[in-house]
């Protein structure tokens, strides 16, 4: 009962959240309550016991999405521009989207049924053969390094891409400009130039 009642607090300031974010004219605040609302996720999804998602959520969604935003306000305006056009069409389909999507959540199992379809595919199969097939004993690991092993492998080049191009941003940022010393020589040249371009453009008869 307390685990629904937390579920229920932190879905009410997601929807919170979002109405402000829709509200808001300031990038800067935007950024923020983006930030908060992936931490509210998170907070849903350790109530959920799904702590490994809730971890990915805080680090990649509050994390490096908000640095990341942070340092893209540096090439935008801080304000949005208000928009006179108001799209009626784009307003339904949202709305009927929403609908739908309430109507299917309502057709779900039960959070938690053991008599879920999902729970009836491979999770059996799982649980009864990762310590004697594999003869590891952690269920969650078998499942991560053994059958879904590609998977894993997939999630990790995406995070590691996804390093690399946060590495390569960051590089942009602290870029200095190189500025080649000018030597004597060509000081000199460049005023022996400019003198001769002087005296050539001065009309003959007249006075320096």
């Amino acid at each position: 009962m307390a685990g629904l009642i937390i579920n229920i607090f932190l879905l009410a300031l997601l929807v919170l959240i979002a109405v402000m974010v829709l509200r808001s004219s300031r990038l800067y605040a935007v950024i923020v309550m983006s930030g908060a609302y992936s931490l509210t996720s998170a907070a849903m999804f350790v109530n959920l016991d799904a702590v490994d998602v809730a971890f990915t959520e805080a680090a990649v969604g509050a994390g490096i999405s908000t640095v990341l935003f942070l340092a893209a306000m540096a090439y935008v305006p801080a304000d949005e521009k208000p928009s006179q056009n108001r799209n009626l069409l784009a307003g339904l389909i949202c709305v009927g989207a929403g609908a739908l999507l309430l109507l299917a959540v309502f057709n779900l199992p039960t959070l938690g049924d053991p008599m879920a379809p999902v729970h009836q595919h491979v999770a059996p199969r799982y649980l009864a053969e990762s310590g004697s097939a594999l003869q590891i004993p952690n269920v969650v690991t078998t499942v991560l390094a053994s059958y879904r092993g590609f998977d894993t492998l997939g999630e990790t080049i995406v995070v590691f891409t996804a390093g690399l191009g946060v590495l390569m941003l960051l590089a942009g940022f602290t870029r200095t400009v190189r500025v080649t010393p000018v030597s004597s020589k060509t000081a000199s040249a460049k005023k022996l130039a400019g003198r001769s371009k002087k005296s050539s453009a001065t009309p003959k008869g007249s006075k320096a």
